[in-house]
């Protein structure tokens, strides 16, 4: 007879398991940075040039792309979070003036979340959104060999299950020159047996397919992964048991740790230009930077 304590998931009981996919709880500050994630990217709107674009017939297939100064400039696109089922592209553009400020092309590539879609169909769509943006590089005026991906949070789980799962849309070799995945999980089995599973609602082949750590092999790009120093404990293994995943399998990947930074406080680093992010991004990406390579 197993009690209310009993581990479910490795040294976790459910009470644990549950608060440590419950970021909120973890973090005091959330409801403001979420709701500076709008604001700021609505002021970003504002501000910038952007080309509203499609790359699929589904109402949340979206693209913003705010366009670099110059032509032949390197593509960033970012992948939201929201736990699988929350925000959109208008939550998503707070990044957008300091990439762009630094002389990149910025998209903000939208999908559908939980319940209109289910994960794997979201994991798909950011395959075919990534595929869409290398076919259309040359009328966009971005150099389709330095399109670097970053996700956050769910994002950064899609970005990695985009870059490892075997389905029809596969990412190619060399498509992605690089990915900043921050505070990601990327083992779909510690989601799957805490609150979440109920959303989430996978078959166990499903959980296979799109657990990254399961598939590192595939990850043919450098990786930057980071994590929040008050993260959930959870979510601070993750990222290094992925980290050592990668590397264990000759994989280039860098730990970042963001120092006394929440997990939805990570994602707001990406919109300063001094920050450890940009820091780390240039340092593991040089390419982001350089001159276009020969």
């Amino acid at each position: 007879m197993t009690g209310a304590t009993d581990p479910v998931y490795l040294d976790y009981d459910q009470a644990r398991l549950d608060l440590n996919y419950n970021q909120g709880a973890w973090a005091s500050n959330a409801e403001e940075i979420i709701a500076w994630y709008r604001s700021a990217s609505l002021e970003a709107h504002r501000k910038l040039a952007c080309r509203h674009l499609a790359y699929g017939e589904g109402a949340a297939e979206r693209i913003d792309l705010f366009p670099a100064a110059s032509p032949g400039a390197p593509l960033v696109v970012y992948v939201h979070g929201g736990a699988w089922r929350m925000l959109d592209r208008m939550d998503s553009a707070f990044a957008a003036e300091a990439f762009v400020g630094g002389g990149l092309n910025f998209a903000v590539l939208d999908f559908a979340s939980i319940p209109a879609a289910r994960l794997p169909e979201m994991v798909t769509q950011v395959q075919r959104g990534i595929h869409w943006l290398v076919d259309h590089a040359v009328e966009l005026g971005f150099d389709r060999r330095r399109l670097f991906v970053i996700g956050h949070s769910s994002g950064a789980h899609l970005v990695s299950a985009a870059l490892t799962a075997d389905t029809p849309h596969r990412i190619k070799a060399g498509m992605v020159a690089g990915a900043l995945l921050a505070s990601g999980a990327y083992d779909l089995e510690g989601p799957m047996l805490s609150a979440r599973g109920k959303y989430l609602d996978l078959t166990a082949a499903e959980v296979e397919i799109f657990s990254p750590i399961r598939h590192v092999a595939r990850l043919d790009c450098p990786v930057l992964v980071a994590y929040g120093e008050a993260e959930t404990d959870e979510y601070r293994r993750h990222a290094r048991t992925f980290h050592a995943a990668l590397q264990a399998t000759g994989r280039t990947s860098t730990l970042l740790l963001a120092e006394g930074q929440n997990h939805f406080e990570v994602s707001r680093l990406l919109a300063a230009r001094d920050s450890v992010l940009f820091d780390a991004l240039s340092k593991a990406m040089p390419a982001l930077s350089g001159q276009s390579p020969s």
